[in-house]
């Protein structure tokens, strides 16, 4: 699979100055955090997940959670699991008959003895199975959901990566943050090579206090939230290779219609239509989701947690590198500059200083990888067109 690869080859020549690479379930995990993008959840209970799922692979998902918890009632877990395990085994059928390839699967549960009853009933079909989303993670809870996940993965014979959701009340509150930061710290560092990225629970943020936010304002603008996605990544997120992938918060609000374009516009993005794009994009109330993953970016966090398909094109057009950071990022890492020194960026706009500038490139270029580079003079706007389709 590969982002974008929904569009045929001509529209992504247009688009990519270098095109996204090609990954797998089995790719380095380094890739695969960052390539996970838009997460589209989706209760387990749906009765035609399995078609749900192909048909969200068709339009660009390369990432879904399946969930077991807070989106279904308590009532109706034990059918939820039994429609997940036969879901699995269509999924498994169509790919084997030629079908289009299934996004990056996990599954969200809510205890650790669901990890290895599902992968026991899943059998074969688990090798669509790249995880499992782990909620309210604390060093308490969550080690002995990472001890099922150890024994589930040997019991399959197959990789299976951990996504924790930081979510939890002691994480919240100013009392028991760095202590339960530091537990938390400690459990997937034990852990790093099953934790694939780490989630954070806002909404969980927000009830607690009673909050909720508008469709005009951004998790950044809830002060006691941002404090605490400050401080994940402060202990979490650094960039000196003790850290982890730490994604962005969901978005909560959507519009009824899924197409975000009207049709003429998404079938001509290249020809001068850009304030009529931006328009569409007012009148469907996304500002404020694009805000805030632009805000995500610049806080260190790397694609987002979605609830409705049409926050996927939005996440992935905003997370391709732009032509112009992608020419400072390898300016910055040419191997004759490893000795450091600053340097006029090519598009003469800024200073790159190779030492400071150093771990934002790789990481950029990391998501180049993932994302690709878009072609210069393409813009978000243009790739979001292309990307609705």
């Amino acid at each position: 699979m590969r982002h974008f690869g929904h569009l045929s080859p001509q529209v992504r020549r247009e688009l990519f100055h270098k095109e996204p690479a090609e990954f797998s379930s089995q790719s380095p995990a380094r890739l695969l955090s960052v390539a996970l993008g838009a997460t589209l959840y989706s209760p387990a209970t749906r009765p035609r997940l399995a078609d749900d799922v192909l048909k969200q692979a068709r339009r660009g998902v390369v990432s879904m959670v399946l969930c077991l918890e807070d989106s279904i009632d308590d009532a109706e877990v034990p059918g939820a699991e039994e429609n997940l395990v036969r879901q699995f085994a269509e999924l498994a059928a169509a790919s084997g008959a030629g079908s289009a390839e299934p996004p990056l699967l996990f599954v969200r549960v809510r205890e650790p003895a669901q990890i290895t009853s599902l992968v026991r009933r899943l059998g074969p079909s688990t090798r669509l199975l790249s995880g499992f989303v782990l909620p309210k993670f604390t060093e308490e809870r969550g080690i002995p959901f990472l001890e099922a996940l150890t024994a589930a993965e040997a019991d399959c014979g197959r990789r299976l990566f951990a996504m924790p959701v930081l979510e939890s009340p002691d994480l919240l509150h100013l009392e028991t943050r760095a202590e339960t930061l530091t537990g938390i710290a400690r459990t997937v560092d034990k852990y790093r090579d099953r934790v694939l990225a780490l989630r954070l629970g806002v909404t969980d943020f927000c009830s607690a206090y009673g909050l909720r936010r508008s469709p005009d304002m951004t998790a950044y603008d809830v002060q006691i939230v941002a404090s605490v996605i400050a401080d994940v990544v402060n202990v979490l997120g650094r960039a000196d290779g003790t850290g982890f992938t730490v994604t962005g918060p969901v978005w909560e609000y959507f519009r009824l219609q899924e197409r975000m374009f009207k049709p003429q516009l998404r079938q001509s993005p290249f020809t001068g239509r850009a304030e009529e794009l931006r328009a569409a994009l007012i009148e469907h109330d996304m500002d404020g989701l694009l805000r805030e993953i632009d805000l995500d970016r610049a806080n260190g966090l790397q694609g987002k947690t979605c609830i409705h398909p049409s926050h996927v094109a939005p996440v992935h057009a905003l997370s391709v590198v732009s032509h112009e950071e992608f020419s400072d990022a390898t300016d910055i890492l040419r191997p004759e500059r490893c000795g450091g020194g600053v340097l006029r960026s090519a598009y003469t706009n800024k200073m790159n200083e190779v030492k400071p500038h150093r771990a934002w490139a790789e990481r950029t270029l990391l998501r180049a990888e993932a994302f690709g580079v878009a072609r210069e003079g393409v813009g978000f706007v243009e790739l979001l067109a292309a990307g609705s389709i």
